[in-house]
């Protein structure tokens, strides 16, 4: 069977140091602790990151930073292509897709105009 013993730490047993006369310390009122502790500096989110930079060997950085260039060529680029493509199909569509439209729309009402006088026709000559 296993016997536990405690065993005392001395820094427990030390007698803290502190203000030896008791009016000295004053517990009653309220302390202001923003003189003591203000917490960290302000700084700005470039500042924090700028700061991180030593962390990151500088062939990594230098990798990460290509393959960020080479993407956003890549997406400018495509961006580019995919805009003077729209510019085209779109102007094409309205150059030779409006008269065709326009040409098409008269055609048809030539076609309804012959066949309201063929069924006219026919109509008189039932009649007569």
């Amino acid at each position: 069977m296993v016997k536990l013993e405690e065993v005392v730490d001395e820094e427990f047993m030390r007698e803290q140091d502190g203000p030896l006369d008791e009016d000295d310390w004053d517990t009653d009122s309220e302390s202001d602790t923003s003189s003591i502790f203000s917490g960290p500096p302000p700084e700005s989110l470039s500042e924090r990151l700028s700061a991180l930079q030593d962390m990151i060997p500088a062939s990594t950085r230098r990798s990460l930073s290509s393959k960020y260039a080479a993407t956003t060529s890549w997406l400018k680029s495509g961006l580019l292509l995919g805009g003077k493509t729209l510019w085209v199909v779109s102007t094409s569509a309205l150059l030779l897709g409006v008269p065709w439209a326009l040409a098409y729309s008269e055609e048809q009402m030539i076609v309804e105009q012959e066949r309201a006088e063929m069924m006219n026709q026919r109509a008189q000559s039932e009649v007569c």
